[in-house]
């Protein structure tokens, strides 16, 4: 007996489109590519009172009625023969004659494979077969001679389709601006049928796209998006603009790159920067200044009002209470804190949490983040929200290549030895000593471009550090004598001495927040390009965090030993080891949180923003390198 012939499996049908989405699409496609594809999304003061407006519609699902033809003929019949004899009606019961009154429905789920749509629908007004949508927005009527913008025509008619679809008649729908209380009537015309159904085309095909629409320029629209901050469309347009290719294939440390005359020039890395061959002083300016020719728009705040929480008294326990994270031990509250308030709830040791505190947690986006008491990164609790593989399969097609990954490593290593001995240089004393140090770690720099493989950069990188840690206790002035700041070399695993446990604590915190900011990306945070992949370690988080190590954690352990905020009974120690006490972190956190907290002038884009948001823009500038849309990526270094 042969067996069947194989079938092959039925297609799954296509995803529907919602038609929100259809509005975003017609009003920029690289938000709908974000909030769609991706699914990416974040609140402003804009979403938050557009919700605000629609909560009355949100509040209940309503189900629409079946579209009674016959019926509204059979009244109408009644109606236009009673009109003939007004005694009968006068004398009849007021409940059997006329129309029955408007049937309005709120928060309405349609769908319809045929159109490939899905549909929340704010209210529908129904009498038999007619059907009229009303669509609610939060802002005015606009000033323009059809009193509307198109994608809300659009998102209208699409509507107005799926309601044609349900058997209704639709003619036109209604929208509604709350905060000038006006209607505005959308006529359902051909041509705007037409141009409904070609967006709905070109939506449903973006839908699968690979590559990020480009960002529109200088739009007014950018200045109230809520993704502006993802999207980053004045500083992608001009890091494009700046025509630096991926790699350095015309010569061996080089790439090319246009003057504002036109002419090609030539740029090599020298101290972590992109810089032209030539030795004129206007070439030896840095090349990441696009915002001399036009001014970049910060779209985002400066700082982000949600902050970490820090839970590290041991034996307590974290659970969730109306939409609060509540710290509590042996039963008493401890300190408590609103979802809104925190950007991830950091676990320090014998920490225990409820399962609905994770998923709340998980839901609102919120990692939580474990570390031991010894200081070590365990690992991370993250919700599932990004839907995108592509930065991911970029990335490891990235790792997959050893001439990349050196060309990558050595522009990190440069720009960390960079901003290593710009701190040493400011702060301190002249000498001979750091005189020569100084120099010795210029000289290395400078050969950092022509290292050949990632042993020899580790091994540049070295005496890099060894020269700028040999001089590293001069910037140490330390209110508390009493304490042992003596700090001759960088140890760890253990540290032996203050100092170190410092720094070790610090790196060990700086490494949380790149892994938390490069897994907010989508990114895989233990699959490193300098940094080789090994279990339980994130490797692309060391790799980005290597610029930033002297910038933030070096500055914020010289802040904490020279204000006093760590003294000689913030640490426990003995012959093997140094660890610093619960107190002792606790003031050394303040410390790193203000650090990050800190504004800076951004060296590349001229606008203020913290360090907190410098590493998030960093991993999402990693991002746009991997998937090709800007042309090289490059780190932050001090002046």
């Amino acid at each position: 007996m042969t067996d069947p012939p194989a079938q092959n499996p039925a297609p799954s049908p296509p995803e529907l489109l919602p038609v929100r989405m259809l509005n975003e699409f017609a009003y920029c496609r690289r938000l709908f590519h974000f909030m769609h594809v991706e699914g990416r999304f974040e609140e402003n003061e804009f979403t938050v009172d557009g919700k605000h407006t629609h909560r009355r519609v949100d509040a209940l699902d309503h189900l629409l009625p079946e579209a009674e033809a016959e019926k509204a003929v059979a009244k109408s019949s009644t109606k236009d023969s009673s009109s003939d004899k007004p005694e009968a009606a006068s004398n009849a019961d007021t409940d059997s004659v006329g129309d029955d009154p408007p049937v309005v429905a709120r928060s309405v789920p349609l769908s319809s494979e045929i159109l490939g749509l899905s549909a929340k629908l704010d209210l529908v007004s129904t009498e038999g077969d007619l059907a009229i949508p009303v669509e609610t927005k939060r802002g005015r009527v606009p000033e323009n001679a059809q009193r509307s913008w198109e994608p809300e025509r659009v998102q209208l008619m699409a509507q107005g389709l799926l309601l044609r679809e349900h058997g209704y008649r639709c003619s036109y729908g209604i929208l509604y601006f709350a905060e000038s209380r006006t209607r505005v009537t959308v006529m359902f015309t051909d041509e705007l049928e037409e141009r409904t159904r070609q967006l709905i085309k070109l939506a449903q095909a973006a839908t699968d796209a690979t590559v990020l629409p480009p960002p529109l320029e200088d739009s007014p629209k950018c200045s109230r998006c809520s993704l502006a901050g993802i999207c980053l469309p004045d500083e992608t347009n001009a890091l494009i603009s700046c025509q630096i290719p991926e790699t350095r294939d015309q010569s061996p440390n080089s790439a090319g790159q246009k003057s504002q005359d036109g002419m090609p020039v030539e740029l090599t890395l020298q101290g972590g920067l992109l810089r032209p061959l030539n030795d004129s002083d206007e070439s030896k300016q840095e090349i990441a200044s696009p915002h001399e020719d036009k001014p970049i728009r910060r779209l985002y705040p400066v700082r982000d009002d949600a902050t970490p929480m820090y839970v590290q008294e041991q034996g307590t326990f974290v659970g969730c209470s109306k939409k609060r994270i509540v710290v509590k031990k042996q039963g008493l509250e401890m300190a408590s804190a609103k979802l809104q308030d925190i950007s991830q709830l950091v676990l320090c040791g014998g920490i225990q949490i409820s399962s609905q505190a994770v998923q709340t947690l998980c839901e609102a986006s919120i990692p939580i983040v474990y570390l031991s008491m010894g200081h070590w990164f365990y690992g991370i609790t993250t919700g599932i929200h990004l839907r995108n593989a592509y930065d991911r399969a970029a990335q490891f097609t990235m790792a997959a290549d050893p001439k990349k990954c050196l060309s990558f490593a050595q522009q990190i290593v440069a720009d960390k030895a960079e901003n290593q001995r710009t701190l040493l240089r400011r702060n301190a004393p002249s000498d001979p000593q750091t005189d020569r140090a100084l120099r010795d770690m210029e000289n290395l720099i400078n050969r950092i471009a022509s290292t050949t493989s990632i042993e020899e950069l580790l091994g540049m990188e070295g005496a890099i550090a060894a020269a700028y840690f040999g001089r590293f206790s001069q910037l140490l002035k330390p209110r508390d004598f009493d304490a042992q700041w003596d700090f001759t070399t960088r140890n760890r695993r253990p540290p032996r001495d203050p100092v170190n446990a410092l720094l070790s604590f610090g790196y060990a915190m700086l490494a949380k927040e790149c892994t938390v900011a490069l897994m907010s990306e989508g990114l895989d945070a233990w699959w490193g390009f300098y940094h080789q992949p090994r279990h339980g370690r994130p490797a692309l988080a060391l790799d980005i965090m290597e610029p930033f190590r002297a910038t933030i954690v070096d500055s914020a352990v010289i802040t904490a030993i020279n204000t006093g905020m760590v003294q000689r009974n913030s640490f426990l120690a003995n012959a093997n080891a140094c660890i610093l006490t619960p107190e002792g972190r606790k003031a050394f956190i303040r410390a790193y949180e203000g650090r990050l907290d800190q504004l800076i002038t951004h060296p590349v884009f001229d606008y203020k923003c913290s360090w907190r948001i410098v590493i998030r823009l960093q991993a999402r500038l990693l991002c746009r390198w991997l998937r090709g849309e800007i042309p090289v990526y490059t780190s932050i270094t001090t002046r």
